[in-house]
């Protein structure tokens, strides 16, 4: 907005309306005293009432000239007057509101502190006491701000390492429960195999191939556990690639057969994102460590308004429906689904395999290619 110029501000213009309002009344003045004049001159009665009474001769003929000339000099008069009244009281007047305008601007500032003196007792002084009201309860609000901001941070601090103190506890049941135990009892056969050699070479060599068969799924624990401490690939990169590097280093380094097919999915929130990766980490960290399978494949695409990831594998299955078997991966799973909104499909029986599949619907429009894949 334009700067107003000098002669529109607020006493210019009460300078202007007394000007107008001075001349107004002189002018009316004259005109009600012309009239009775006139009046008292076309009335025979009247004139001799007003001779009679007052003592006051009514003139012949009107003097316009001196008419004039008195009218002329009362309208400077009352320009004279209306300037300085207009002035003295639209100084007043704009003093009080620069007073409210310097306030809004320090308010403006972030200047919170800053508080108007009294005003006085009219609609201005009235205004005044509003705006202390407000400027004290938006610096109680940024105050609460600041804390809740500063608790915020205090507070995700203290989940972030309660999240890293959980996955250490995670990880070391990990490697109790399996990986410890898979090792003690690798050392225990190897003892033994020492005593047999000589006596029993036979028995000697079946116990050998169970410690490679012991060392074998150790080392496919470990791999599996090692999955979970790769780090975050999300970061200013697309689902869809930082899968694809995923699977290429699993094809790597493990002995297993990995097909994918993955859409690019345009649009999808990063936290979809993020626990769509995580949810499939989870998954093959799954199926290496319990499957035995040689196969699996991965497919992310969109179909119905849904994104879908699915996992498939031709290892040895098991029953979703049993307590005993279902791992703390599967509930971080469920977790992880529930928290975006999601469905989570498990297929499987002894035998024939394992299918995951997990479903997001989308509340946005998204770009869909291919969308009616399977």
């Amino acid at each position: 907005m334009a700067r107003q110029s000098r002669l529109g501000s607020i006493q210019w213009k009460f300078v202007k309306q007394f000007v107008w309002l001075s001349a107004g009344i002189v002018t009316a003045i004259f005109a009600v005293l012309f009239a009775v004049v006139h009046y008292l001159r076309t009335s025979t009665q009247l004139s001799q009432l007003v001779s009679d009474y007052l003592g006051v001769q009514l003139p012949e003929s009107i003097n316009w000239g001196l008419v004039s000339g008195l009218f002329l000099l009362a309208l400077l008069t009352a320009a004279v007057v209306g300037i300085a009244g207009g002035y003295v009281i639209g100084n007043l007047l704009k003093k009080r509101l620069n007073t409210l305008r310097q306030a809004t601007m320090n308010l403006e500032r972030g200047l919170l502190s800053y508080r108007l003196p009294e005003l006085g007792t009219d609609e201005i002084g009235e205004i005044g006491w509003q705006f202390n009201r407000i400027a004290e309860k938006w610096e109680d609000q940024v105050a609460s701000l600041q804390r809740l901001s500063n608790h915020n941070a205090a507070l995700g601090e203290q989940v972030r390492h309660a999240a890293v103190v959980e996955e250490r506890q995670r990880l070391a049941r990990e490697l109790h429960d399996a990986v410890s135990q898979q090792l003690f009892a690798i050392a225990m056969t190897t003892a033994a195999i020492k005593r047999m050699m000589e006596q029993n070479p036979q028995r000697a060599m079946q116990q050998i191939e169970l410690v490679e068969e012991m060392a074998a799924a150790a080392q496919a624990e470990m791999r599996a556990l090692l999955l979970h401490l790769r780090p975050a690939t999300l970061q200013d990169r697309p689902l869809r690639e930082a899968v694809t590097d995923l699977l290429e280093e699993l094809t790597q380094k493990h002995p297993i057969n990995i097909t994918w097919e993955l859409e690019e999915i345009e649009d999808l929130p990063s936290g979809i994102e993020d626990h769509l990766f995580r949810i499939l980490q989870e998954a093959l960290s799954n199926t290496l460590r319990h499957s035995q399978a040689d196969k699996i494949e991965v497919k992310l695409f969109t179909l119905r308004e849904q994104v879908r990831l699915r996992v498939s594998d031709n290892g040895i299955g098991f029953d979703p429906d049993d307590e005993k078997l279902t791992s703390y991966g599967l509930h971080s799973m469920r977790e992880r689904v529930n928290e975006i909104g999601g469905s989570l499909d498990i297929i499987s029986s002894t035998g024939t395999g394992t299918q995951i599949e997990v479903r997001i619907p989308l509340v946005m429009e998204i770009n869909q290619k291919g969308g009616d894949q399977l």
